[in-house]
């Protein structure tokens, strides 16, 4: 199945709420990796070190398939980590971490309670939280006359093709680089429009931008 484009985080958001005297403090961040997210949850811990829980989630990677964690880090199992991580699988976002760092306020929630306390915290966060798309790109190298230059260039907005490297030769070379779900009309449209005569090179893996 080829890789479909999905949003992800444009930046990193933090909100807060207070609920029956606890601080529920959430921060949204991208993440590329697991490493990333636990960087990213380590960090959250040294800024609020006398916090009672830094619960967390992440999924890097698309949506539904990417690397996936989570930790209710001493809240009681299953309460704030798992329903987080839900929160995070339902909004379609993929590369993305929450953190809800939570100062106990003398008054117990209840197993429900966590769960909706931890899991608004994230939803409270996507109100504020901006995304943008994450396209899979693929790379192409193409050769052509010089008298096929304007007809390239006049292509280039109709497919997001953008232009890497060019050089001059007995030929010009091109590194093209676009959305790899235009890559198979494109190159149909060179071998009509140069009458087969175009040299084309597509590379067989995604880059993601």
């Amino acid at each position: 199945m080829a890789n479909q484009a999905y949003p992800v985080p444009k930046k990193g958001i933090r909100t807060e709420e207070i609920i029956k005297k606890s601080r529920f403090i959430c921060d949204i961040k991208p993440v590329t990796s697991r490493e990333e997210a636990k960087k990213f949850i380590a960090a959250i811990k040294s800024e609020f070190p006398d916090a009672r829980h830094h619960c967390s989630a992440f999924i890097a990677g698309p949506p539904q398939t990417g690397d996936m964690g989570m930790s209710d880090d001493g809240e009681p199992q299953g309460t704030a980590g798992k329903p987080m991580l839900q929160v995070l699988q339902g909004s379609g976002i993929g590369d993305i971490a929450a953190v809800v760092t939570r100062y106990f306020g003398g008054i117990k929630l209840g197993t429900g309670g966590l769960v909706r306390a931890y899991s608004g915290a994230v939803q409270l966060g996507f109100e504020e939280l901006e995304v943008v798309m994450k396209v899979p790109m693929r790379i192409l190298s193409l050769e052509i006359s010089y008298a096929q230059e304007g007809m390239l260039r006049r292509m280039l907005d109709e497919y997001r093709a953008e232009i890497e490297e060019q050089s001059f030769g007995a030929n010009l070379l091109f590194t093209l680089i676009m959305p790899s779900d235009q890559v198979e009309s494109f190159c149909a449209r060179i071998v009509e429009d140069t009458n087969g005569t175009a040299e084309l090179l597509v590379e067989e893996e995604d880059i993601w931008r």
